[in-house]
């Protein structure tokens, strides 16, 4: 019997309340018209910009997230780590962290009587600590469910580089549904499906405050790279803001990805 292909919403990085704001506005509509059977998003900035919480994640499932993923801040907010990672919260960090970090990072979701993994994995070009390899981790993760019935395998990639992104594509063309960047908020162009299936694209870009730098306000960014000193960023109360999101139609008979869409929708968050 064949089944009507999977609809999946894929939300970049959440950035601050404007970023949580912009959700609880925007997403219950995005979800009737792509009729979507699963919504994922990127939460490691959810809190004030850096690091995620139990409270603020509850919010974001409340507005309709299914599945929180995170990146290099995931554990930020040190005191929210053991609720957030060591609790029942659909919320993974990247698989490539330490054996020995609190979490998981990957998870098997049954929606419809189809199983969907999903990967969490980070990046190591340009960033501060020393990660696990992505391109090992995944290789095992999905060797160990090549005996299960999986209708689709959906990773976020949360890296910095374009290089690392493009080679892991590569890397697993054809064996995945779909492989979507996070971490830059700066959506690229190059959403695509490969001859062999897997759809891609390098960013998904940010949900956030539209007229700052990566969702926060400017100032704070033009004095650290003048002055070269590190300066706190300053998150913004109000103002206009941007929702970037990937949708993915996914045939569950064979974990081919259909189609691949980068939505971007603008609105105005008050104080």
């Amino acid at each position: 019997m064949e089944t009507k292909p999977l609809s999946v919403l894929f939300i970049g990085d959440i950035v601050g309340r404007l970023g949580r704001q912009t959700i609880i506005e925007i997403l219950p509509k995005l979800k009737k018209q792509y009729k979507a059977d699963l919504v994922i998003a990127n939460g490691e900035n959810l809190a004030h910009g850096k690091g995620i919480t139990a409270a603020v994640a509850k919010q974001m499932f409340e507005a309709g997230i299914d599945w929180l993923t995170t990146g290099d801040h995931c554990f930020d907010q040190a005191a929210s780590v053991e609720e957030c990672f060591q609790s029942d919260l659909k919320i993974l960090r990247p698989e490539n962290y330490s054996p020995d970090a609190p979490g998981k990072g990957h998870a098997l979701i049954t929606i419809n009587n189809q199983n969907i993994l999903l990967i969490n994995l980070l990046g190591r070009s340009f960033m501060t600590r020393h990660f696990d390899c992505p391109f090992r981790a995944a290789e095992k993760i999905i060797a160990n469910f090549t005996d299960k019935n999986i209708s689709a395998i959906i990773i976020d990639i949360h890296a910095e580089t374009t290089a690392e992104k493009i080679a892991l594509r590569h890397f697993l063309n054809g064996k995945i549904s779909a492989l979507l960047g996070t971490h830059t908020h700066v959506p690229t162009a190059d959403a695509q499906i490969t001859k062999l299936g897997t759809g891609y694209i390098t960013d998904t870009g940010m949900t956030g405050y539209a007229d700052g730098v990566i969702g926060v306000m400017p100032q704070a960014v033009i004095d650290s790279f003048l002055t070269q000193t590190k300066i706190n960023h300053q998150m913004p109360d109000s103002g206009r803001t941007q929702c970037n999101v990937v949708h993915l139609l996914i045939n569950g008979q064979n974990k081919k990805c259909l189609n691949i869409e980068l939505i971007q929708q603008i609105t105005t968050i008050s104080s």
